[in-house]
Order: structure tokens, then C-alpha cells, then sequence
């Protein structure tokens, strides 16, 4: 290992215990114990503790990891970022928040898993191109998963995903979050007690958007940074490679990387959240839709697009109709549920219906034994060993619908999809599309 890989040199806590220095000085000086160390400040005992780790100390990664660290359960004590500023930053918050200087640092992820033998779980909060490549890795080296939406890239990585989960026999959760929320929770709960009828459309909201047909933006070589500044081959990863331009590295607007086809979906940028939802509470998160109608014009002119579940299910995906981002609406016979970001309370077409809202909350949380807060339900799933709320069936599966309203978009015509055999009806172009080229030493079995 490199030195300029791993950039924290000093003996942390783990090697200085394990060696014979560390022993003998431990020996040698007064018995003098850190509440910390004995649960006495509010944490738990360090044998009662999660070890966890990060990889993609961005924004996102972050937002994550501070709230982690808000558990009296959790100690950190790695983070891995391509980008020297995010990862030194990151180290800075581990290390006030523990009250040491512990936290080590990597940019070269398969070092933080090959190195880090203490680390149990792995918080994965990379780019788009990267999250099922890297989830799969992490499991393969026995360590539990959160990764950031959406969940795979293609329709192949999510089969591969499956695959590692069921292998390796390790916990894993997409940051699907809003599963979690209570807001939520209460639209899912109306819709699968029958409290809105029978069902007959969900709308699911997408939000932001690029243009269609997408487009990979040709811009010109910059001087790249020294790798220990900006390692730009790995932060390129399994996606084609392309020169160095600083103005792929933000998420948007064009060119940033979200915009980009070799980075990143478009559909399910909002959907893994949107689509996730309706499907989870309609009981169909382990399946995908059968038919996706193509909207005449393209979906920057129409605005919505159909697809269709088994039964005769409609869902709407469309880019207005709510206050807030990631909104959801359940229509029924006897009557609609919506709610969205920033909504106080979900709206009702039947106000009254608002009595029942603790009662349901509650009775959700009883019958299924899962916390209101998604992160949470992760870490009790890594000490009780259960399948977590949106596990890799479900990450796999609902991205599936995003990935195909992807493909019937960029192909500009409807298609039909096979959930059991996982491919589309009478229509080779499509079926080529399940997978992408991915870059050496990046592919997925």
C-alpha cells in the first residue's frame, strides 16, 4: 500500500492497542479508563458498537454520516473519498465527534475494506455510476450496506446485487428514506387497509428532469489534479473513461454529472424514491411494471408518463402536481391520499380521515417491527440479522421500472417487460440495454 493512498500514517487506537509499544505502554501508565470507553457518557461500550465506514464523503455522504454519528451505537473510523478536500473533511468530523484523532483515511476504497478488519457495516454515498459495483464489493468483503439511491445503474447490476446479498448472506438498504417517514407511512397504511377504495391510479412525482434524447457532453481535456488531490480514474470508476473537465464534477447544470448518460439515470433520479414508494405500498416492490406507454412528444412535452402493473395497476410518473418534491397520490374509489416534502400532514380528500393517522402510524410500526427513520432501520437489521425495508429485491426491482422508462424514452417507443424472465417482449434492441459497458477492473459478473 502506497502511503499516498492511505493518508493517515499514525498509529490509530486499533494498531496501537495490537502492538507491542501500545501494550507495553497501556501496562506502564496509570489505569486511568475515558468515560466513553465504559458507556458512561451517554454512548455505548465500545463492544456494543457498530463499526462502521464511509465511501463518498460528498454531500449526500455527509448528511448521512452526521447522523450516524448522532447514535450512541455507532463508531466510525474510516472514510474514503477520491477527492482530498471531502475526505479531509470528513476525517475532521469522525474525529470531533469521537473526541480522538483516530479516523483513518483512504482514497482508494478496496484499501479501507482490505485494511479495516474491525469495520462491520459501510456507508456507500458515491456518485450514481458507482453505488451497486461498490455495495456488491463491500459485501463480498462481509461487511453490511447503506447505499444511496438509487441503488444500480443498470438492470444487470441490480440482478448482480441480488445476487451478493443472497450470497454472502450480508444486510443491505437503500436510502429510500421517505419508506421510513411517517407522512408516508400514513398514505401507504390508507391504501393498503382499503381505506381509499379500490385502487385505480398512483401518481408518482419526477421532478427535475434533463432533456431528451440524452447526450454525453464532449468538453475539452483540462490538466487533471494530482491523483492525491483528485484520484480521476477512480472517480470516473466503471463509466467510460473521458478526459478531465472540472465541470463534470457537480451534479448540475449541463454538463455536471448528473446530467450525464455514462453517469447517471434521469428516470430514476427522483423515481427511486417516487416509483420506490408507490410500489412498496401497493406490495409490488419485488416485481416491476409490465407496460410502459411512451408519451406522444416525449415526456418534456407531456409532462407524465404510464406504466402499468399486473392487475391493470396505473401508475403516473409526472413532473408537476404537488407543493413539494418526491410527492406521492393515491387515488381511489372512495376517495385520494397525497403528500410530499414540506407537507405539515398529508392532504385527504376526506379530512375526517386524519383521526385514524396516529392509530395507523402506530399500528405499522407494531405489525412491522420497523423504526420511522430508515438509517435507523438499517442498523437495527445489522444487529438482528432481518431483511431491511428496502433491501436489494426491492432496490433491484422497483429501479427496474425507473431503468425501463429510461430505455422506452431513449428508444422514443412503448415496450413490454417480462418480470419473471426479466426482459423485454419481442424486442431485441431493448433487451441489449438491461446492461452497459463497464470499464476494467470495474465489471460485474
Amino acid at each position: 500500500m502506497q502511503q499516498s493512498n492511505k493518508e493517515h500514517t499514525m498509529l490509530g487506537r486499533r494498531s496501537f492497542v495490537k502492538s507491542g509499544a501500545g501494550l507495553a505502554a497501556t501496562l506502564a501508565l496509570p489505569t486511568i479508563v475515558p468515560a466513553g470507553a465504559l458507556g458512561r457518557d451517554g454512548r455505548k461500550p465500545p463492544s456494543e458498537r457498530i463499526v462502521m465506514g464511509v465511501i463518498g464523503t460528498g454531500g449526500r455522504g455527509t448528511h448521512d454520516m452526521r447522523w450516524l454519528l448522532s447514535q450512541s451505537d455507532i463508531q466510525f473510523t474510516a472514510v474514503c473519498d477520491v477527492q482530498k478536500k471531502s475526505r479531509e473533511r470528513a476525517r475532521q468530523i469522525v474525529n470531533k465527534a469521537h473526541k480522538n484523532e483516530d479516523c483513518s483515511v483512504y482514497r482508494d476504497f478496496r484499501e479501507l475494506l482490505a485494511e479495516e478488519c474491525e469495520i462491520e457495516a459501510v456507508l456507500i454515498a458515491a456518485g450514481d455510476r458507482w453505488h451497486a459495483p461498490l455495495a456488491i464489493k463491500a459485501m463480498q468483503a462481509g461487511k453490511d450496506v447503506y447505499c444511496e439511491k438509487p441503488g444500480t445503474l443498470t438492470i444487470a447490476e441490480g440482478q448482480a446485487l441480488v445476487r451478493s446479498e443472497r450470497e454472502t448472506k450480508r444486510i443491505f438498504q437503500t436510502g429510500a428514506q421517505r419508506m421510513s417517514e411517517a407522512n408516508y407511512v400514513f398514505a401507504g397504511e390508507l391504501l393498503r387497509q382499503g381505506m381509499l377504495g379500490e385502487v385505480q391510479t398512483l401518481r408518482a412525482h419526477l421532478g427535475y428532469l434533463p432533456a431528451w434524447p440524452r447526450v454525453n457532453a464532449k468538453l475539452p481535456a483540462m490538466p487533471a489534479p494530482p491523483p492525491e488531490e483528485l484520484d480521476w480514474d477512480m472517480w470516473i470508476g466503471p463509466s467510460p473513461f473521458r478526459p478531465y473537465n472540472a465541470r463534470y464534477l457537480k451534479p448540475w447544470p449541463v454538463p455536471g454529472w448528473y446530467t450525464q448518460y455514462d453517469f447517471a439515470g434521469a428516470i430514476p433520479q427522483w423515481g427511486s424514491h417516487t416509483i420506490a414508494q408507490c410500489q412498496l405500498d401497493m406490495g409490488l416492490a419485488e416485481t416491476s411494471a409490465l407496460e410502459y406507454e411512451y408519451p406522444e412528444g416525449g415526456i418534456s412535452k407531456a409532462k407524465s408518463m404510464t406504466i402499468r402493473f399486473a392487475g391493470g395497476i396505473k401508475l403516473v410518473a409526472q413532473l408537476e402536481g404537488w407543493r413539494g418534491s418526491c410527492g406521492v397520490r393515491y387515488e381511489g374509489s372512495e376517495g385520494w391520499v397525497e403528500t410530499a416534502d414540506g407537507y405539515e400532514r398529508p392532504e385527504l380528500s376526506n379530512p375526517a380521515l386524519f383521526k385514524e393517522y396516529r392509530r395507523l402510524v402506530d399500528g405499522y410500526k407494531q405489525r412491522t417491527g420497523r423504526t420511522l427513520n430508515h438509517l435507523r432501520d438499517f442498523l437495527d437489521c445489522v444487529r438482528s440479522r432481518r431483511s431491511a425495508l428496502a433491501h436489494t429485491g426491492v432496490a433491484h426491482r422497483t429501479m427496474s421500472t425507473n431503468l425501463i422508462m429510461d430505455i422506452a424514452l431513449d428508444l422514443q417507443r412503448s415496450l413490454r417487460w417480462d418480470p419473471q424472465k426479466e426482459e423485454f417482449v419481442d424486442d431485441a434492441q431493448a433487451n441489449q440495454l438491461r446492461s452497459r459497458v463497464m470499464r476494467a477492473p470495474w465489471r460485474i459478473a
